[in-house]
């Protein structure tokens, strides 16, 4: 059997087991969430909230924004408090102070002596801890004490999502809009929701026999944990890291360890083998590249990406003002036009959308260049898709911002406003056309390429494959986002919502990338055909060895048994190996850029996938795992060390590579025309610098300081406005400038750029050896 086959083979086990596990780990995700009741009530039969009420409240948080202000169990944004935190500290302390008020004659707990205020939080954790929740009744049962604090936190919180003036300075702490919620009685429903997301991170969960690995000690109750495993961090109701979050957290360094050892030893052993007697081409085989009408059609979506880009760059320097500023800019009343949950959601949207955009166009006209076949109809299909796009754009944008505004009647906001799960915020007859608009994406791609498949056996015909594979799943794989409904549980959600984040971004466009780079540096004639096709199985294979459960590094703290914190802490681990060897790979890519003369030509688009490498070794392997283990995930979830890894791998990996395949395209469309390589240097080194500031001057000092806070006070400390209004914390958000500016400058220089080259451009001179004066 050949090595081809063979990879072949052991890809397709590893996949076939990885999702398997995958598939198990959400069965046990769904059985072990916390339960939804269908009565909240007091000891005297009293009802305080309904299942109906909990349900409403969460479609009025999707509506009003969902986990793009604020967040819920540590997934969203962090300007606001996370609401089951922020509700949980609030109840705890309401408690306390009833206590201390009727009890012990003080105006509140913190006035009591030490001895008395331990007595105190020992009696609140026994009665916040226990699990009353009835399963053949189907109810929840809290004290009367618990009941009046329950009632006094709502009325905070229907106060604060008013006009209410006696909490209009934290609104404006929160960057939230007036009336963030229209309606009174929306505003009621919405505490039932909070209240339930909070009861589940204070509520122990029904343990059985056996289920843990450690024996009982004779007359000792062996400790539970909440159904988010302790999260978040409290220390008024016992919510500490559970042993199990420290114990694999230290085996998931032992994995990352025994991985590198094992990557190294391979490619020690296999380094330099298959790369004798093979000759560079004299002249640029792209060079005499035949355009195709549909390759020719996709320049209007190299366009819109960088439109698309200046607008999220804009969007991002909106919602970093809100954080200083609250609801104005500048004086200015922005939220009453564009409220912050507003201004994030298109932001984090836009950066999805532009990056998938520019990798769809690739796709669109990477095929007919390597087959030289341009199917019947193929332009239609490529211009039908693009007007799909720009309607699906417009369209679910436009019902955010109704659904925000709170102008849309909540029962149209699932399938037209706003759903609320960050990078998965389009209602869901949007979700359904951007599927049906990438099953179209597939179609055209795959008829592109059928001629290879028909063609005699080559030794590309493994990477094609592997390119076209790719080309299926991430189609199809956007059917995650299709997978739950409107009452679906947050779990379940959860479960599927990373699906579509973790797979289809991080897994399947990472092969699809994988593919097209090595497609593009074969035919350049830069690669050996058949030491590239065994490059790029291996490298999908170590990818998607960790990529696959690695998903479940999002789930520790969604209520998820402790199995599932097992499995995404181990594999979790196994991602970053790949990274660590990428050194070798932008070293590999730069030698390749100084091969032969002629590839001048492609110097800037070689510089962008070299920084690819970097921001996939600092951005997605360094401040990847340094939030992933379970024990600093437990406390970094939601802070800004968690906005640090987003930026630097978001855009630092996803839209470098974006970048530089745009760049190659337009080699191939617009190549006889001068290109001026100074606004491509311009842009490289600004967008790079600029990214490196905005991480080391704002979002790792910040993070860091959250961190110390969260662990020392408790984890609604780290995001509440007392923490985030410091003159300290302001003085780091005003720090994003410089890196700001510079990165905006680098966006404009690439638009201005790609302007030129279709607004007056000049042809360039016969081209010596193909390479081109300016270029090197």
């Amino acid at each position: 059997m050949s090595n081809t086959r063979k990879l072949w083979t052991a890809l397709a086990v590893l996949l076939i087991c990885s999702f398997s596990v995958l598939l198990w780990a959400g069965g046990e995700i769904f059985r072990a969430a916390p339960p939804m009741p269908e009565k909240v009530l007091t000891q005297n039969g009293a009802v305080i909230y309904t299942r109906a009420d909990i349900e409403q409240g969460r479609q009025v948080w999707q509506s009003m924004g969902g986990m793009q202000l604020g967040s819920i169990w540590g997934h969203g944004a962090y300007v606001a408090p996370d609401w089951s935190a922020d509700w949980l500290h609030r109840e705890a302390t309401e408690v306390l102070n009833i206590w201390a008020r009727r009890d012990d004659g003080s105006a509140s707990y913190a006035r009591l002596p030490a001895e008395q205020r331990a007595a105190l939080r020992g009696r609140l954790q026994e009665m916040m801890r226990a699990n009353t929740y009835d399963p053949i009744a189907k109810t929840i049962t809290l004290t009367e004490d618990r009941a009046a604090a329950l009632s006094n936190v709502a009325a905070h919180y229907v106060s604060l999502f008013g006009n209410d003036p006696a909490t209009a300075e934290l609104r404006e702490a929160y960057a939230m809009k007036e009336s963030t919620v229209g309606t009174l009685e929306h505003r009621r429903s919405l505490t039932a929701f909070f209240w339930w997301t909070a009861w589940a991170a204070t509520t122990e969960r029904a343990g059985t026999v056996g289920e843990t690995l450690v024996p009982d000690q004779a007359g000792v109750v062996s400790s539970k944990v909440t159904y988010t495993n302790n999260w978040p961090s409290e220390p008024l109701v016992g919510n500490t890291p559970p042993p199990a979050l420290w114990v694999w957290s230290a085996f998931s360094v032992l994995f990352l360890i025994a991985g590198i050892a094992i990557l190294g030893w391979h490619y020690a052993v296999t380094h330099g083998r298959g790369e004798e007697g093979h000759t560079i081409p004299a002249t640029d085989p792209f060079a005499l590249l035949r355009v195709t009408p549909s390759m020719r059609a996709t320049a209007k979506y190299f366009w819109v990406v960088l439109a698309l880009f200046l607008v999220q760059i804009l969007l991002g320097a909106i919602t970093a003002h809100y954080q200083v500023e609250g609801q104005e800019a500048y004086g200015f009343k922005l939220s009453d036009y564009l409220p912050y949950s507003l201004a994030r959601t298109w932001h984090t949207q836009l950066a999805v959308l532009w990056i998938a955009t520019a990798w769809l166009a690739t796709g669109l006209y990477i095929g007919p260049a390597l087959s030289g076949h341009e199917p019947k109809y193929q332009r239609f299909g490529v211009n039908f898709l693009f007007v799909s796009l720009l309607l699906i754009v417009v369209g679910g944008f436009a019902g955010q911002w109704l659904a925000v505004m709170q102008i849309m009647p909540l029962k149209f906001n699932f399938w037209f406003g706003h759903q609320g799960w960050e990078y998965a915020d389009m209602g869901r007859f949007w979700q359904w056309y951007l599927f049906i608009g990438l099953l179209l994406w597939v179609t055209l791609v795959g008829r592109s390429l059928w001629p290879i498949f028909k063609g005699p056996a080559s030794d590309s015909k493994s990477i094609v494959a592997l390119l076209f594979l790719s080309t299926v799943s991430i189609g199809l794989f956007y059917a995650a986002a299709l997978m739950w409904g409107e009452h679906t549980h947050i779990s379940e959600v959860e479960y599927w919502r990373w699906w579509l984040v973790h797979l289809w971004v991080e897994g399947f466009f990472e092969v699809f990338a994988t593919a097209v780079m090595a497609l593009i540096f074969t035919r350049l004639g830069l690669v050996k055909t058949s030491t590239a096709n065994i490059a790029v199985l291996f490298a999908t294979i170590i990818f998607m060895a960790g990529g696959v459960l690695g998903t479940l590094h999002h789930l520790y703290f969604v209520g998820t048994p402790i199995s599932v914190v097992a499995l995404g802490a181990s594999f979790s681990a196994l991602e970053v190996v790949p990274l660590a060897y990428l050194g070798f790979e932008a070293y590999h890519t730069w030698k390749l850029g100084k091969a032969t003369s002629w590839m001048a030509r492609y110097r800037w688009p070689v510089m962008f996938f070299i920084a690819v490498s970097f921001w996939n070794l600092v951005g997605a392997g360094l401040f990847g795992f340094l939030i992933n283990p379970p024990l600093s995930l437990y406390y970094m979830q939601g802070l800004n060390l968690t906005a640090l890894h987003a930026h630097t791998a978001l855009f630092g990996v996803y839209g470098m590579l974006g970048v530089a395949l745009v760049l190659f395209c337009l080699r191939g469309l617009r190549g006889q025309m001068v290109w001026d390589t100074k606004a491509l240097k311009v842009s490289f080194w600004t967008l790079n610098i600029g990214l490196a500031l905005m991480g080391v001057l704002t979002l790792l000092p910040l993070g860091t300081m959250q961190l110390l806070a969260a662990i020392e006070h408790g984890y609604w400390y780290s995001r509440s406005a007392e923490f985030m209004q410091k003159p300290i914390v302001e003085l780091l958000i005003w720090m994003r400038m410089p890196g700001d500016i510079l990165f905006s400058v680098g966006a404009v220089a690439l638009a201005w750029f790609v302007l030129r080259l279709w607004i007056a451009p000049r042809r360039e001179a016969a081209l010596a050896g193909n390479a081109e004066a300016g270029d090197a």
